[in-house]
């Protein structure tokens, strides 16, 4: 159990590192806006979606916690992150990351005008479902086992709570890797970074935010260790270092302050947070 103490230290309100030079290349007004927070892994999925497939977007700054009026207009909740379509009158908007991560994969596939640098999928081809079936399967063993595990095991205050935190956390990879190499056994070995020669994935963007937190936050918090492994270090090394997703990433610091709020547990720090203190689904 990490002896740290509450120091009272604050989300951030701004990216930094790559991720802050990847905001301001995207400052300008453009048909999609992203709204989103620095520090949140639900948005960091969408806005690497928006990096890989190489779509002209506004990164646009908000604060989730004072839930501004505009923010609230594209996202009942007020939370991130949130998309605003400008190109149509009056602008269209949609939240929830992976109803958003879905749309810009179905616009990428039917719309070439797009920046140039990639214009990747994160699925097989249509013409094999099954591996594509796969890729889904992966994806919701993040968001049903991955996502919930994280924060059940940070916002633990007990030793005895946080051993049990731990081991969810650990099951839920070894859950993960499980669906890669049963996608390896039956060949399908195209997409996803588990490979060496694998394209990035949209289980991976899914799971990407939250491996890195683990590298740093839960490590910082609470002396937390990836599972061994050389197949499994090499996923990591390989996820945590492609180009999409190196741009969205701010320095280390920036996620040990925002985090410390769920470390120590404080009242109301975010929906999430009272979801897993309640018990309940995830908003």
């Amino acid at each position: 159990m990490s002896g740290k103490q509450d120091s009272g230290r604050s989300y951030h309100l701004q990216c930094t590192g790559e991720a802050l030079k990847t905001a301001n290349a995207h400052s300008s007004p453009e048909n999609i806006t992203l709204f989103g927070s620095c520090f949140c892994p639900f948005v960091q999925r969408v806005w690497v979606t928006l990096e890989h497939l190489g779509f002209d977007y506004k990164y646009y700054e908000v604060d989730p916690y004072e839930k501004p009026a505009e923010l609230l207009e594209l996202s009942p909740k007020g939370l991130v992150p949130a998309l605003r379509l400008d190109g149509f009158n009056p602008p269209r908007a949609l939240n929830e990351s992976a109803v958003i991560m879905d749309f810009l994969l179905d616009l990428a596939a039917s719309n070439t005008k797009r920046s140039s640098h990639t214009t990747e999928s994160l699925f097989p081809p249509l013409s094999d479902p099954y591996a594509r079936a796969l890729i889904r399967l992966q994806a919701d063993t993040v968001n049903r086992s991955l996502v919930p595990a994280f924060y059940r095991y940070l916002q633990a205050q007990d030793e005895e709570k946080q051993i049990e935190g731990a081991k969810g956390f650990v099951d839920a990879i070894d859950s993960l890797v499980k669906l890669f190499e049963r996608a390896e056994r039956d060949g399908c070995t195209s997409y996803g970074l588990w490979h060496e020669r694998g394209s990035l994935s949209y289980a991976d963007v899914m799971a990407a935010p939250w491996i890195l937190r683990a590298t740093n936050v839960l490590t910082h918090y609470r002396d937390f260790v990836l599972p061994e492994g050389e197949r499994f270090r090499g996923y990591v090394d390989r996820l945590l270092s492609h180009p999409a997703f190196k741009r969205t990433c701010s320095t280390e610091q920036l996620y040990l302050d925002s985090y410390e709020r769920y470390a120590f547990n404080r009242p109301n720090t975010s929906q999430v947070a009272n979801a897993i203190n309640s018990g309940t689904a995830l908003p």
